[in-house]
């Protein structure tokens, strides 16, 4: 039987494969996109926001953004998202960049601007970005057609 306080095989093991993917994912993203997926901000649905966008990717990820307006400018940004690392990385930093700036403002994000916001993205992680502003922009089309209507 084993004392308390001294790790088991398995422990060993799962800090071995922690270790491992850290090292992993430090030698793939920048030190922003690791702490945006780690503590993403403003995750979570909105209750009644002023406008809304939802887009499924094509690799499979689902992105939903939420803003909360005081005229035409966002006051408040968050976002849902069924997808991966990157994915969660772009939707925080995308909300973050979006608040308190004009809705105008907010449609002239590029992709390339997000991606430079996170210090860069591997190849394989740049739909995200896409898929991110591709969101946002559907939120800000959604609001203009219901403040038309």
């Amino acid at each position: 039987m084993e004392h308390q306080g001294e790790a088991t095989d398995f422990e060993r093991m799962v800090t071995e494969l922690q270790r491992q993917i850290i090292e992993q994912a430090r030698a793939l993203y920048s030190a922003k996109v690791i702490e945006e997926f780690y503590n993403p901000k403003n995750l979570g649905r909105m209750s009644a926001p002023d406008a809304r966008g939802s887009v499924h990717g094509w690799c499979g990820d689902t992105m939903e953004i939420y803003l909360r307006l005081n005229e035409d400018r966002i006051k408040e940004a968050t976002f849902m998202t069924d997808g991966c690392g990157p994915t969660v990385a772009c939707g925080s930093m995308l909300t973050t960049m979006v608040t308190e700036i004009s809705l105008e403002e907010a449609s002239e994000i590029k992709p390339e601007d997000l991606i430079a916001a996170l210090d860069g993205l591997p190849e394989e992680s740049l739909h995200c970005a896409e898929l991110a502003v591709s969101t946002l922009r559907e939120a800000i089309a959604n609001w203009h057609a219901e403040d038309r209507a």
